[in-house]
């Protein structure tokens, strides 16, 4: 398969997309055309229904509006895993379980131990502890099908757990000052979805009428509006009686949007960073260190450890055809924060002088990432290949001979 070929698989269309949005916006962002990005990010966008008032900029849209979209589409994924997919047992759910956990605690102390002695700065730790779907699995389509299947599941597990988190992490420590009246409008919101679920209402325009209002309601209340987008898509029904399956034709649908419009869109607006007047300060300070390594470093440290310790304790095992080598190519390409940590970084600073900081952080770490995963897996899977031609000119007893001496270095 050619590189051109490769690069027009399915799996890697939007994280390729993505990256030309990111590369478009630092040309944007250091050109004569400066001033035009800053304008259009801007703009002002105002919907008044009576005395309903939604005024932001631009950018402001993308992140609370678009976004929920894509947290929606999250949510759905992880409740038709959850019930009825790859995380739908402990034994499938333990590995990719806990290389999250260990690939959200590892990063986050990574980048506490370069910014422990700044509170302000320390309030950016959950920047590196993130992993961006879209990006990783479109990295991972490059090399083809020389993968092992199960190889994809896993980065796919794990980046809906960490997706998982992230969620937990923006509602707990990423909320603002409460509105209690906007919070009860959003609950009772919720109260009508659970009766639409369980009157196994097909129609998704209920479902879209009603989440409507609780996507404003979150927006006034506080919490971020993002959070509202998982929420609703929790009570989408998975399969109603007659056989439907809603939720599944609505991921369906809405997968195209949100990986071709939804998040180059969003990647156009924030990965955008002037670095013609970035002084030392912002591309060597602690909070881009911090960020950079937790991604590269911290990542692939607590995936690789959680994972192994998970495996010792006997409560999951590799996948078949997977090897350990395999892992941390995937320990590595969890590093690629991009999408979800340039979001997170908007919510954990107000100070623009932390933006550039948090840009070149998250995309220098996740290039690295990246291009060290992605060599990595190429290794592996070159010596995997080589070793099953290797076996071919074997006879049957040498085959069982070294079958017995893998499974001694294994136990």
């Amino acid at each position: 398969m050619t590189w051109a070929k490769t690069f027009l698989q399915p799996d890697a269309r939007p994280g390729m997309l993505m990256l030309l949005a990111a590369i478009l916006a630092l040309v944007a962002a250091n050109t004569p055309f400066s001033p035009f990005y800053d304008a259009l990010k801007e703009t002002p966008v105002t919907i008044r229904i009576g005395d309903l008032l939604i005024d932001k900029p631009l950018l402001l849209w993308i992140n609370d509006g678009l976004m929920a979209l894509f947290f929606f589409l999250v949510g759905l994924e992880i409740k038709r895993e959850t019930l009825s997919g790859e995380l739908s047992s402990p034994s499938k759910a333990a590995l990719p379980a806990a290389a999250a956990i260990g690939g959200m605690v590892a990063p986050a102390l990574v980048y506490l131990a370069f910014n422990w002695s700044n509170p302000a700065q320390a309030s950016g730790w959950a920047i590196p502890a993130a992993t961006d779907i879209a990006f990783a699995l479109g990295v991972l389509a490059l090399l083809g099908n020389r993968i092992p299947p199960p190889l994809r599941i896993l980065l796919l597990g794990l980046a809906i757990y960490d997706d998982l988190g992230a969620i937990l992490v923006i509602a707990i420590f990423y909320t603002a000052d409460l509105a209690v009246g906007s919070l009860a409008v959003g609950a009772a919101g919720l109260m009508v979805l659970l009766l639409l679920n369980r009157l196994r209402v097909r129609s998704i325009v209920p479902y879209a009428l009603v989440g409507a209002i609780i996507w404003v309601a979150v927006l006034k209340s506080g919490v971020h509006a993002t959070l509202a987008g998982f929420l609703i898509a929790l009570f989408i029904p998975l399969r109603l009686p007659d056989g439907s399956t809603p939720l599944k034709k609505l991921e369906h649908d809405l997968h195209p949007s949100v990986a071709y419009f939804v998040i180059p869109i969003f990647a156009f607006a924030n990965a955008g960073v002037t670095l013609t007047n970035v002084d030392s300060a912002a591309a060597f300070g602690p909070v881009t260190i911090g960020i950079a390594l937790g991604l590269f470093v911290g990542k692939q440290i607590g995936v690789m450890a959680f994972a192994w310790g998970a495996v010792r304790l006997g409560l999951c095992r590799l996948p078949e055809g997977v090897t350990w080598l395999h892992i941390y190519g995937v320990a590595l390409l969890s590093g690629i924060g991009f999408t979800m940590s340039l979001f997170i970084g908007s919510l954990a600073f107000d100070d623009a002088a932390y933006v550039a900081p948090i840009r070149i952080g998250v995309l220098s770490g996740s290039l690295l990432s990246a291009i060290a995963g992605v060599a990595v897996l190429a290794f592996a899977t070159r010596k995997q290949q080589a070793s099953g031609a290797d076996k071919e000119t074997l006879g049957p007893a040498q085959i069982e001979e070294l079958g017995t001496a893998q499974v001694g270095e294994n136990a």
